[in-house]
């Protein structure tokens, strides 16, 4: 039997890009990630000992995006004034 021609592609390349704990500025980003048409998904970590913020969550991306969405996200974060942690990590996937 012939193996389809997508099975050998390469698709696990995210990235978790940032972390932030600002709702408001989880929305700009959002936003701004969108209007790029920079696909994403959030990740929120569950709660731990040394994890006490609820409001925590990860921005992961496509690594082919990385450099823009970076950019995108450091303006938004240097004009509103909002904290942001930047990972840069391959993401840890669950589902494969």
């Amino acid at each position: 039997m012939q193996q389809p021609l997508y099975t050998s592609l390469k698709v696990n390349n995210e990235i978790e890009l940032c972390e932030i704990n600002d709702p408001e500025c989880k929305r700009l980003i959002e936003r701004a990630l969108l209007n790029k048409r920079i696909s994403y998904f959030i990740r929120w970590p569950k709660p731990s000992l040394f994890r006490r913020k609820k409001n925590i969550c990860i921005i992961c991306i496509n690594d082919s995006s990385r450099e823009i969405a970076e950019n995108v996200i450091r303006a938004i974060c240097d004009e509103k004034g909002y904290p942001v942690k930047f990972l840069m990590r391959k993401s840890q996937n669950q589902y494969l």
